[in-house]
């Protein structure tokens, strides 16, 4: 019996990356709204009923897919930032990684990128199952700036008093252990970073930025002095 069950559980593994597979070509070819479970079905040869046995709504598909991108990239994040760290590179740099890697990511994945980062899906609202993959990549950025801080290689940045209370909110929400400053900080950087990388994806930089790989890196360097990561410091 355990031989036909694991028969079985490679048979469903395999219908259900081949399920992923045409949905991230559907999602190239038309988008997320154009996303239905019968299309898919369609394409690969089987009825629309077998096909609910794997995912029972297109939103269950959909956020399949969004775990699958937002841990594609954590992932992608978290190589990197090991890399770094294990080549004894100081904070700063590690965060310069990371962002890299982000942007060659969503280079390598633009369609996949766009569903996370991209208009909102009509109908569609995401359930709790993707704030742990979403936060993996924020959570990367948190940890560089948390060693930094305990290794007394971070600036604090200015912080409006109107804003204090606010940033203790987000630091008891998501960054504890960060002072308010750095939290608010990391947000706002956390922010412009994604927009880079979409005016890059999306096309927002043609006939404005031509080197863009070395106006990333420039820009990277900019967001790590936002969050208190000097030019300069020892490793943390």
């Amino acid at each position: 019996m355990s031989t036909v069950r694991g028969a079985r559980e490679r048979a469903r593994i395999e219908v259900t990356a081949a399920i992923k597979d045409e949905a991230r070509r559907r999602l190239a070819a038309g988008g997320a709204a154009d996303l239905s479970l019968r299309a898919v079905a369609r394409e690969l040869g089987m009825v629309s009923s077998a096909l609910y046995r794997y995912f029972a709504s297109r939103d269950e598909l959909l956020t399949a897919l969004i775990v699958d991108a937002y841990d594609s990239l954590g992932s992608a994040a978290e190589t990197a930032e090991a890399a770094a760290l294990t080549a004894g590179a100081p904070p700063r740099a590690r965060w310069i990684a990371v962002c890299e890697a982000v942007r060659g990511w969503a280079l390598a994945h633009p369609h996949e990128y766009a569903l996370i980062y991209g208009s909102p899906v009509p109908g569609y609202t995401a359930p709790l199952d993707t704030v742990g993959p979403a936060s993996r990549v924020a959570n990367v950025f948190i940890g560089i700036l948390r060693a930094a801080y305990e290794g007394r290689g971070l600036a604090l940045p200015p912080l409006p008093a109107a804003l204090r209370s606010e940033a203790l909110r987000m630091t008891a929400d998501f960054a504890e252990g960060l002072p308010p400053e750095v939290t608010a900080a990391l947000v706002a950087s956390w922010a412009q970073l994604m927009g880079l990388v979409s005016f890059e994806l999306f096309g927002q930089f043609n006939r404005v930025v031509e080197e863009r790989g070395a106006f990333f890196a420039h820009a990277a360097g900019q967001l790590a002095h936002s969050v208190g990561l000097p030019a300069a410091q020892p490793a943390g």
